[in-house]
């Protein structure tokens, strides 16, 4: 039974390892770029909240254009006003409806209308700042939007790095794992001559399976990369492997970035486009004290048959209006925006801060990143030094087994934290990039 389950075990990793092969899509960071710029969902949402936004705006085009309406009306009554009223408009009144008995206790009279109405704003002030404030919060959500692209463009090259590293850290343990296994047969063969005790194999063959441990663990590391890139491409997954075309360096760049945030940053512009919005309602709120002049019109058919047009008639005219007292209610509204657009001052002044707080302080994770690269560099070179001096020694029968292992630990541990602040010092110039853009 236990022999089955192994088997079944043995076979599982190699389909499994099949499967990581077969599935294994190469991709490189511009093509990757592009994908995630149609196909994001972040975006997408951020682009639906703009539409609306944009939607919003377009129906204060209500502020010029006329509103139409026409409509078909049937009646039957025989209510004195209505009976009279409507033989007045079908134009069919004759001198015996005028006959008090008939006016007081008419018949049943049908009338069926035809109305065409248009109203034509003329002069809304209030509405007129209400429409500036709309455009000036779609602009905002615009510049959301945008900047949202590029906090992607920033998580992309994130991800990117992230699964160059992993496939780096797999090589670096897969050299490793062969060094090992190639120690652990000349160890074997020290110990069928005698020259080593039971003790030394045993550490060694502890220390190969250490390394196919974190060689396996690293290869997750590469699935979980490929993860993230697949939900920022909003793809499903289904096993699929992500190889980079670009492998990560050993090396950096270093550059010179602006340490001061600037104003036309996009989600700084948003801001203060927020903030002229909330100041355009202040106004709008204001100015909602003044009267409004609006005309209108209609054009009316009227007929005792349905769809009739035998009689017509026409109306226009011009409306000021002016509500002088609607029980402090817009003087309300005044104040909620006034308290509004001070909250949106402050708040544009605090990101403004934060986000200068945020640059010094990641200018400083930059310097520390590089002089750790540096740092880390040297002490890998001197870990490989080291273990090629106890490797020499070793094979001569003059260094300790455990001193050997000791060292190749080391050695490896090295060169991924060099990787590692590889990785640590490139994110940290993009971001600082992102923050200065």
């Amino acid at each position: 039974m236990k022999k089955i389950n192994y088997i079944v075990f043995i076979g599982a990793i190699l389909s499994s390892f099949l499967g990581f092969s077969q599935d294994t899509l190469a991709i490189s960071k511009s093509e990757l770029v592009q994908k995630v710029s149609e196909k994001n969902l972040q975006i997408k949402i951020a682009e639906k909240t703009y539409q609306s936004a944009k939607a919003d705006y377009n129906q204060s085009n209500a502020l010029f254009l006329p509103n139409i309406n026409v409509s078909h009306t049937g009646i039957s009554t025989t209510n004195p006003l209505m009976a009279f009223g409507s033989k007045l408009n079908q134009e069919t009144l004759t001198a015996s409806d005028f006959n008090p008995a008939l006016l007081n206790d008419p018949a049943v009279t049908q009338n069926f209308a035809t109305k065409f109405e248009i109203q034509q704003p003329l002069i809304n002030v209030d509405g007129l700042y209400g429409r500036q404030a709309a455009k000036f919060k779609m602009e905002a959500y615009q510049l959301q939007t945008e900047r949202t692209k590029e906090y992607l463009e920033l998580e992309v090259s994130k991800a990117f790095m992230q699964l160059q590293l992993a496939y780096r850290a797999v090589k670096v343990l897969e050299k490793a794992n062969t060094t090992g296994k190639v120690n652990l047969k000349l160890v074997e063969n020290y110990f069928k001559q005698g020259m080593l005790q039971k003790p030394d194999l045993l550490n060694v063959q502890v220390r190969v399976n250490e390394i196919e441990n974190q060689l396996q663990y690293a290869k997750s590391n590469v699935q979980n990369a490929s993860d993230y890139l697949a939900l920022l491409l909003n793809e499903d997954t289904n096993g699929k492997i992500y190889k980079p075309v670009e492998a990560l360096e050993n090396v950096i760049s270093v550059e010179e970035v602006r340490v001061t945030i600037s104003d036309s940053r996009k989600d700084i512009q948003a801001m203060n486009k927020s903030t002229d919005a909330y100041q355009k309602m202040v106004l709008s709120s204001k100015t909602g004290f003044l009267p409004r002049l609006n005309a209108f019109g209609s054009y009316e058919l009227y007929d005792k048959n349905i769809f009739g047009i035998s009689a017509n008639g026409y109306l226009v005219g011009a409306q000021l209006s002016w509500n002088v007292f609607d029980g402090y209610k817009t003087i309300g509204k005044f104040d909620k925006a006034k308290a509004d657009f001070q909250k949106s001052e402050i708040e544009t002044d605090q990101y403004k801060k934060q986000s200068q707080l945020e640059l010094s302080k990641t200018n400083r994770q930059l310097k520390d990143a590089e002089n750790k690269v540096n740092l880390s560099q040297l002490a890998f070179e001197q870990s490989q030094e080291a273990y090629r001096i106890r490797q020499n020694r070793f094979t001569q029968g003059l260094e300790k087994t455990t001193d050997l292992l000791q060292s190749e630990t080391q050695m490896i541990q090295k060169e991924l934290e060099h990787l590692q602040s590889v990785f640590e010092y490139n994110f940290t110039k993009q971001y600082l990039q992102f923050l200065t853009k």
